[in-house]
């Protein structure tokens, strides 16, 4: 069995960035690995700080990022290009530095949309200054330190009422805030307040996997990041939880694309399946299937790693009829394998050998193998597989 470490975001009074910060130092991401990783910006004029507060009685981590006045032009509106060089030029990790760019992108590109331009023409205001963008990358630094194998949420508590920003007031959920939480599951408790900003729902949408209720884990800490405010409906705290699960060390999660086809060519079948497998895929599989109006179709179902994911979907959208697919995650628990190269008198062939433990093994000869020898001597296939297992089997006795 290994142990994969899961992190837990509990928004149940929101999220943003100095929360998340603070609630990540609570869990215990070293505040001083934070501020060095962010000296590799070249971004001065700020001093990074934690100190602990309570919220209703209850103690957080505050981490505040305070301007130096002497260096107030630093908080100067920035390019999405601007920041992106920043981030470029530095020498944070690469994964640190491609999730603070995405990041950054994927607010650009909300901005944009409502206010009707692009992101190059964007300029970035309260996101484009000095403390957000402690708080994406050191964030994005503080995931990197932590090393958790995968991050969940809950669903995102977002205030309501109004806010007063740099294009006035607005109502809450702020515009480009809504935008960034679709697909991510909402509500409002009620507090007249900005509970989730542009940061804290662009980082979670990035990187959270799910949106559930706490997961089933073991709890091995916790954390708390305070915001500005204090309410008297809920402790205005963003509450972390890591944990780890136990998997077998066989268990791999797959993902599964599927697509109902029914206007097709036959003949293109064998072509799409061999370009699914040189793409990357694991398995890929036709079924028969009835359509709507009871119309004969072929469902395509191919298994892949998340590496392959996208390239696969391209595949499919181009070299088929279909308009869309659907995917799902799947587990899939695997035999422990080896492959071994046999004799027999027919000639040398390879066997697959997986196995639980020393009782319980599975032996398959290699069919192309069997295939090349049946061909070359004119007989029966099965004559040849059977010689192969037959040897395999006395082999592992």
């Amino acid at each position: 069995m290994k142990n994969k470490r899961v992190l837990y975001f509990d928004c149940f009074c929101g999220i943003s960035g100095d929360m998340i910060l603070g609630a990540l130092v609570s869990l215990g991401v070293d505040l001083k690995a934070i501020q060095q990783g962010l000296k590799l910006l070249g971004v001065k004029g700020y001093t990074l700080n934690s100190r602990q507060i309570k919220r209703n009685g209850f103690i957080g981590t505050k981490v505040n990022v305070t301007l130096h006045k002497s260096s107030l032009k630093n908080h100067a509106a920035r390019t999405f290009n601007d920041i992106k060089i920043i981030i470029d030029n530095s020498d944070l990790p690469q994964s640190v530095k491609f999730n603070s760019i995405e990041i950054f992108r994927r607010i650009g590109n909300a901005e944009a949309k409502v206010h009707g331009t692009t992101i190059s023409k964007m300029h970035f205001h309260e996101v484009g200054a000095v403390d957000s963008i402690v708080d994406i990358v050191g964030s994005s630094l503080a995931i990197h330190l932590l090393g958790a194998d995968v991050i969940v949420s809950s669903p995102v508590n977002t205030g309501e009422g109004f806010v007063k920003c740099q294009h006035g007031i607005l109502p809450v959920p702020a515009p480009a805030t809504l935008e960034l939480l679709k697909d991510i599951p909402c509500y409002s408790s009620g507090i007249k307040k900005e509970l989730t900003t542009p940061t804290g729902a662009v980082f979670i949408g990035y990187f959270a996997e799910k949106f559930e209720s706490l997961p089933n884990m073991i709890v091995l800490n916790t954390g708390y990041g305070a915001g500005d405010h204090e309410f008297k409906e809920l402790p205005n705290l963003l509450r972390v939880v890591l944990g780890k699960v136990e998997e077998s060390d066989d268990s791999q999660k797959l993902k599964v694309i599927e697509s109902n086809i029914d206007d097709m060519n036959p003949e293109f079948y064998e072509h799409v399946m061999e370009l699914l497998f040189k793409t990357g895929a694991i398995d890929v599989f036709f079924s028969p299937v009835h359509m709507k109006k009871n119309r004969p179709g072929i469902l395509i179902s191919v298994i892949t790693t998340m590496e392959y994911f996208d390239s696969l979907i391209r595949v499919l959208l181009e070299e088929t009829s279909t308009l869309g697919v659907r995917y799902y995650d799947i587990n899939r628990i695997t035999l422990q394998r080896t492959q071994k190269l046999i004799k027999t008198t027919l000639g040398n062939i390879r066997v697959k050998i997986g196995w639980v433990d020393e009782s319980t093994r599975n032996i398959s000869p290699e069919y192309e193998d069997c295939r090349k020898i049946a061909l070359e001597k004119g007989i029966p296939i099965k004559r040849v597989y059977d010689e192969a297992l037959m040897i395999a089997l006395k082999l592992e006795e």
